[in-house]
């Protein structure tokens, strides 16, 4: 009999790689094996969950469908935690002692919240966002909390600035750079969204430094550098995220910036394959190794991670593109834009609807829409016709 085919992970690219093996045929065994009490989601989708919008759960929760109502074929068993990878016995050692054989293993284990070293980021009431069970922690805290901070003015950090504003809250965004969104939009795109931000009340300090969260047992403010008090019965830490590279690490697959994997999601390990936002991939568009961390990267990664454990040699090469939702704005970006030297502007931004197209040169590298879903994807489009950069000057999204 056939060992089954083992994914270690249970959101996006991990339920995507089980759906695509159904799809494309196989009927031996598929174990699934999260370390949660519910599949994972993207960390905007939690975000959204929160929103008076959504009910419990949100919209963008990854449905398993009937993928694993049919046990042995498939199995899903959650609240598992995997200790160990054994390569040359192949088989996992889970943490209360089983081993599992795999004929093959897929990684999807994700990225978790970066943690920083800050005095007072124990106490109750200070939260991270990347999981329901997240959402869980902090819908109850933000339903009673009159005063919310957010450290870190990033996708996520906005995102959740939005939703609380729109509950009604108090709410003060502390970002280290001198404006939100630094890392992947031009200075155009941050000035708009915070003119947005700003019409709904949320204050932003920008180039701020925090010293220390205030509170005995329960968070009562933001310490700043400057001397600044921020009150706050709720803080947000949206201050990125790291690939969950330890089993890979500890098997001795090879890492970088995330488990390193070929244009076929194949990890350096014979019959070990990896998908998703954990996962470092070559790109010949971009000339370079790229991590992304987005819905649909996990998505499309995972449908080739299926594909090479049956056989098959399709390479992976996106044009990468994301969306953030912040009041009613939706932010969408194809390509990366690292690099540019000019941007061109169409549309205006006083009416909230409009293109940042970005070049580097004559070659069109990445556009930024607001409100403006049919240019995303004539920019998707005319994107994948471009091909390779030449010296890999872009940087990649995370």
């Amino acid at each position: 009999m056939t060992d089954p085919i083992l994914i270690v992970g249970a959101g996006q690219a991990g339920i995507k790689a089980a759906e695509t093996l159904r799809a494309k045929g196989y009927d031996g065994d598929v174990v699934m094996l999260g370390d949660g009490g519910l599949p994972a989601l993207p960390a905007s989708a939690a975000v959204e969950s929160l929103s008076e919008r959504r009910d419990g759960r949100g919209t963008f929760v990854p449905a398993t469908g009937g993928l694993f109502r049919n046990p042995p074929r498939s199995n899903l068993r959650t609240k598992t935690s995997v200790a160990s990878i054994d390569p040359a016995a192949k088989c996992i050692a889970l943490s209360n002692g089983t081993r599992l054989p795999y004929s093959s293993l897929l990684l999807a284990t994700g990225t978790r919240a970066r943690q920083i070293p800050l005095e007072g980021a124990t106490l109750d009431g200070v939260f991270s966002l990347r999981t329901m069970a997240d959402v869980a922690a902090i819908r109850d805290t933000l339903a009673k909390a009159e005063n919310v901070a957010i450290l870190g003015g990033g996708y996520i950090g906005m995102e959740f600035a939005a939703v609380a504003a729109g509950l009604g809250k108090t709410v003060t965004v502390i970002e280290a750079c001198g404006r939100v969104m630094e890392r992947s939009v031009a200075p155009e795109i941050s000035t708009y969204f915070q003119t947005l931000h700003r019409a709904h009340g949320v204050t932003l300090r920008l180039e701020q430094k925090v010293e220390r969260l205030t509170g005995e047992t329960s968070v009562t403010g933001v310490a700043l550098g400057d001397g600044t008090q921020i009150p706050a019965d709720l803080v947000l830490l949206a201050v990125g995220a790291v690939p969950v590279t330890g089993l890979a690490e500890s098997a001795g697959l090879a890492v970088g910036n995330g488990i390193t994997v070929d244009a076929y999601a194949r990890t350096s390990v014979p019959d070990i394959y990896a998908a998703g936002d954990c996962t470092e991939f070559p790109s010949a568009r971009y000339g370079r190794t790229i991590r992304l961390e987005s819905v649909q990267n996990a998505i499309d990664q995972a449908k080739i991670a299926a594909g090479s454990i049956l056989g098959e040699t399709q390479a992976y090469d996106p044009v990468p593109w994301f969306w953030s939702d912040q009041y009613d704005a939706k932010l969408q970006i194809a390509g990366l834009s690292s690099g540019y030297d000019r941007t061109e502007l169409e549309g205006a931004y006083d009416e909230g609807r409009f293109a940042l197209k970005y070049f580097l040169g004559d070659r069109l590298l990445a556009v930024d829409t607001v409100n403006a879903p049919r240019d995303h994807m004539m920019a998707r489009k005319a994107l994948a016709q471009t091909g390779p950069d030449s010296d890999g000057t872009r940087e990649a999204a995370a």
